[in-house]
């Protein structure tokens, strides 16, 4: 197949906001090194590590949450060298997006030719080959590498999964890193049927993950939204819904399911409700964390640590195998695509900005051939 020897991309050109992001159509297309495969991006979502790697939210320097005018104009306060996940500086130019799906176009030496012409979906986990299982040796999709904000992108072959579905390109955009790290929580937690789960900030991408993997879990979940998206999350599956900004929400959820202890938190939101949702978790409860979009510092009672017995995780690089399994789950029709809105690459700085704004459900998703 012949390709355009140029691609378009939305560019990262350094920390900061969203001046820092450039729409070129003059970008080199990549072509797949040895075990790699080159794909057409069909779609790409967005997600938080987008922004907080944009702003250098990750940089210990920063205590305050990711907020609307921080994720816009960027954050003052930021060590450049660990203004990354794994606090490793990173490298500009950069195209960011973990979420692809599209299909092969080119494969490079050592992948068999007829994995052309596949339809895929990307695990953003890139590994070393010679030790997988190494966490530390792992880098992130559009972070340690260029990802999927452009035309085409390349990934070791092992990342790129062969999916069949009849859902849209742009419905598949909305599976790899929110739902990836919802089923990583809930196995870092051990999440059995029957027990009870509270899930905040239940109607972002992960949330509304975690509501639906939870349910498929066969667990029951409360979820902790805005009033406006309560009755959608109902609709995923969540037994109880509780707005996150009422007077005494700790004692209303509670009261809403009188004998039942939560067993389980999974949270991405973090902030000052970090103390309550501690308060809420029954005796030998565990806490997962993949986030902390209300902000990083929160204070911890060691007494109520230690006196229930509780157990707190954090979730970031995914074991081998999780990005397998979920996509059984799609071809399964076990889990739905929540898609919030589609955005063509040349608007990504509104599409980021509407993302921040938090008044979706679901995902948000660039399409880089428009």
């Amino acid at each position: 197949m012949a390709l355009a020897e140029h691609m378009k991309a939305a560019v990262l050109t350094g920390h900061g906001g969203f001046d820092q992001l450039v729409v070129r159509n003059d970008f080199p297309v990549p072509k797949p090194d040895r075990n790699e495969v080159l794909i057409e991006v069909g779609a790409c979502g967005i997600n938080n590590t987008d922004i907080n790697t944009r702003i250098g939210w990750y940089s210990k320097s920063v205590s305050s949450g990711t907020t609307s005018n921080g994720g816009a104009g960027g954050i003052e306060a930021v060590t450049e060298a660990d203004a990354t996940w794994g606090g490793r500086t990173v490298v500009f130019p950069r195209i960011q997006g973990a979420d692809v799906a599209g299909r092969i176009v080119v494969v490079g030496n050592g992948v068999p030719p007829g994995r052309v012409g596949e339809r895929v979906i990307v695990d953003p986990w890139i590994r070393d080959r010679t030790n997988p299982q190494d966490r530390n040796l792992a880098g992130f999709f559009g972070s340690e590498r260029d990802g999927g904000f452009a035309q085409y992108t390349a990934v070791p072959a092992e990342n790129a999964f062969a999916v069949k579905s009849s859902l849209s390109d742009a419905e598949l955009a909305s599976f790899p890193c929110s739902y990836s790290t919802a089923e990583h929580m809930l196995d870092r937690i051990d999440l059995q049927e029957g027990e009870t789960i509270l899930i905040p900030g239940a109607s972002g991408g992960v949330g509304s993950a975690l509501v639906q993997l939870a349910q498929r879990r066969k667990a029951g979940v409360l979820g902790i939204t805005s009033k406006s998206k309560m009755d959608f999350i109902r609709q995923l599956g969540a037994c109880d819904v509780f707005e996150r900004h009422q007077i005494d929400l700790e004692p209303k959820i509670r009261e809403a399911s009188p004998g039942k202890e939560v067993d389980a938190v999974a949270d991405i939101v973090g902030g000052a409700d970090f103390v309550m949702y501690l308060d809420l978790l029954a005796r030998g409860g565990r806490y997962v964390t993949a986030g902390a979009i209300a902000g990083p510092m929160v204070e911890l009672d060691l007494r109520t640590l230690y006196l229930k017995d509780l157990t707190l995780y954090g979730a970031t690089v995914m074991p081998v195998g999780i990005f397998k399994r979920l996509v059984g789950y799609i071809e399964k029709a076990e889990i739905r695509p929540l898609v919030a809105k589609q955005y063509p690459i040349d608007r990504i700085k509104e599409a980021q900005a509407a993302f921040l704004d938090k008044q979706h459900v679901g995902n948000f998703i660039v399409l880089p051939w428009k």
